[in-house]
């Protein structure tokens, strides 16, 4: 049986800040539906990613800026972080883990997993960016 991760929630404090922030950012919106002033949804979908994040308002037990190690996987870190740099968004890295833990610069290697940058969206969920070439089958 195949499953799927669909979609992830993120608690944020303002709808339309977090809104523009992953617009910036260059996801996809494919949802903005608002039933109600008690009640909307915000879904983005990362370009070539199968799953989505959610937020709004209404949703329920999401707390502002609670969720850490949300991961985009890239094909090339540094051009990824280009990218978002462009885009005005303050990205730490890249880095790597060697025997000292956390080592500023590219894994010496590049080996597949190796490379990392990370940021946070306004309200403080963290992202981590994950050079990942391919998938291991």
């Amino acid at each position: 049986m195949d499953m799927r991760i669909e979609a992830l929630v993120l608690g944020v404090t303002e709808v339309d800040r977090a809104k523009a922030f992953y617009e910036q950012i260059g996801f996809n919106c494919d949802v903005d539906h608002q039933m109600s002033d008690e009640f909307r949804v915000v879904q983005f979908t990362p370009p070539g990613s199968d799953a989505s994040i959610i937020f709004g308002t209404g949703l329920g037990g999401s707390v502002p800026g609670a969720v850490e190690g949300l991961y985009l996987c890239v094909d090339d870190v540094e051009e990824a972080l280009t990218k978002l740099r462009q885009r005005g968004i303050e990205v730490n890295g890249p880095f790597h883990f060697g025997p000292e833990g956390q080592t500023p610069g590219l894994d010496p290697q590049r080996q597949k997993y190796g490379s990392f940058a990370n940021f946070s969206d306004p309200d403080g969920n963290g992202w981590l960016v994950q050079e990942v070439d391919r998938r291991q089958s």
